[in-house]
């Protein structure tokens, strides 16, 4: 239907204008796209065989629904994609408050007007991205702001009684007429307001206070909630949980490439970024693997959940540390290293909820050591198990010779160094271009051999084969046995780490 030649009523009918409910018009659109097999969920991953399948049946079921799943699962993303599903264009009566069908008016302007004009009715076109609204729940949301309420001002500017249907002020639901109304948090709402909505769902229509007025509205609900407040702590109303027709669980990523394909999604990486530092795929997965390591630790709550919004936050820090570097070495291009990886605790301790535990430990800590169990899960990946190594006799012990060298020697990683810098501390350690060459695949290790090198230390220290000590501007390696006994001098600025267990044993001793 070309919306650009009709302008009247008289024209959309002969037009051939057939109306439709909201649902009806997404149960038919969704058809279509499944009969072409097309993606009707474009940038949603990990969701195909399980969330999506579900979103399909119901909305082909015409119901109401509800994303129910922890925080960063797209919930929000999903119900705004709905809107991809509705026709481009739709016809409303020109000057409506609720998207008056032209067919079917509802408000009295449009039923006034159509009476007046029949055929000459203006049409006017409403955009599909129009037809979206989304209300996040609060305590302080009235229902006066979601169904409406009998407007003072109005009644006096158009001199009208309060009996008079038109001084009533539409909420948001009535205004969401012939579309998709989105209510994120729902079990946020107080009790009062979510009975407000038994109506709307059961008859879809409102009452406004003592107003004789019934609007039979058409409107796709979709809320979000979270399990453990809709569940566990009686914030949702019984009743409105019975009319929302289908519940669809959503969850995280199940697989460290999924995580990495919505990260690299929605990473937002500023083209000169991209232009200046090399990315490394492994990097990614340290990232992911955070993730995976902080929704099982006992130190984060569960309930609460890890958003995917950690991964996303942590990648753009680390892209952002390797081209802080780059500018102030006034490199024209970097490669990303683990040191870069390490420098994204910012983005970690402010996306986990901690439980009593992790409070005690401290939001820094907890998430060096979320960090230090991905370095090691990941190590083991491509390095082989340093206990498995010690039990083979038959066969050299390739990390013998670093951890001998170390035996005397330490090395500082500098998060600054510059390339020729960083490759020279590297290179100080004898053995350990031969363990990275033997350990990790041939085309990896030639892509970045230093990136590897700098890798097996960490992967070292974190199984215990070498100590590694935080700098106040890097990290230190050091043999392990060393850093045990040997007592730093008070006030040094080389180790802060050992800084800090020295002033601890002197508070001890006291």
């Amino acid at each position: 239907m070309n919306h650009e030649q009709i302008s009247t009523l008289g024209q959309l009918k002969a037009a051939g204008y057939r109306s439709r409910s909201v649902r009806e018009e997404l149960r038919d659109n969704l058809i279509q796209k499944l009969r072409r097999r097309e993606n009707a969920f474009p940038g949603i991953h990990g969701y195909e065989e399980t969330v999506i399948p579900d979103l399909q049946r119901a909305i082909l079921s015409l119901h109401h629904i509800n994303l129910l799943g922890l925080r960063g699962q797209a919930k929000t993303r999903i119900a705004r994609q709905l809107v991809e599903l509705l026709d481009e264009y739709m016809p409303v009566v020109e000057g409506s408050e609720l998207n008056d069908d032209p067919l079917q008016p509802l408000s009295r302007h449009a039923r006034d007007l159509v009476a007046e004009c029949g055929d000459d009715t203006p049409i006017a076109w409403v955009h599909r991205a129009e037809r979206y609204t989304e209300k996040l729940a609060t305590p302080d949301v009235s229902v006066a702001d979601l169904i409406g309420d009998a407007d003072p001002i109005k009644a006096a500017t158009l001199k009208l009684p309060y009996s008079d249907e038109r001084v009533i002020h539409f909420g948001l639901i009535p205004r969401a007429h012939r579309g998709i109304f989105v209510i994120n948090e729902l079990p946020d709402l107080q009790a009062r307001i979510q009975v407000a909505l038994f109506n709307i769902l059961q008859e879809g229509d409102i009452q406004i206070r003592g107003f004789k007025v019934r609007l039979p509205l058409d409107i796709q609900f979709v809320f979000t909630a979270n399990p453990e407040d809709y569940t566990n702590r009686g914030s949702i109303v019984t009743p409105l949980k019975d009319r929302i027709d289908a519940q669809i669980i959503t969850h995280y990523p199940k697989t460290i490439e999924i995580g990495k394909r919505i990260t690299r999604q929605e990473a937002r990486l500023r083209p000169e970024q991209q232009e200046r530092v090399v990315g490394n795929e492994v990097v990614l997965d340290l990232v992911e693997q955070v993730a995976i390591e902080a929704r099982g630790s006992e130190y984060v709550d569960a309930k609460s959940g890890v958003s995917a919004r950690l991964t996303i936050s942590a990648y753009e820090q680390v892209v952002a540390a390797a081209e802080r570097r780059a500018l102030i070495n006034n490199e024209d291009t970097t490669r990303i290293r683990v040191a870069d990886f390490l420098a994204a605790v910012p983005a970690i301790t402010g996306k986990v909820e901690l439980v009593y535990e992790g409070e005690q430990e401290g939001a820094g800590i907890v998430a060096e050591k979320l960090m230090g169990k991905a370095l090691r899960t990941q190590f083991l990946q491509y390095f082989p198990d340093p206990e498995k190594v010690k039990k083979q006799k038959d066969k050299p012990n390739a990390y013998k010779p670093v951890q001998d060298w170390f035996g005397a020697h330490t090395v500082d990683v500098l998060h600054d160094a510059s390339e020729a810098d960083y490759r020279t501390a590297l290179e100080a350690v004898p053995g350990l271009h031969d363990l990275a060459k033997q350990s990790v695949p041939a085309e990896l290790f030639e892509a970045d051999p230093y990136f590897w090198m700098e890798f097996a230390l960490h992967g070292m220290a974190e199984m215990s084969l070498i100590s590694r000590n935080r700098l106040t501007a890097g990290t230190q390696f050091k043999d392990l046995f060393s850093s045990m006994f040997t007592m730093p001098s008070f006030g040094s600025d080389d180790d802060d780490e050992d800084e800090e267990d020295f002033g601890s044993r002197k508070r001890r001793r006291r």
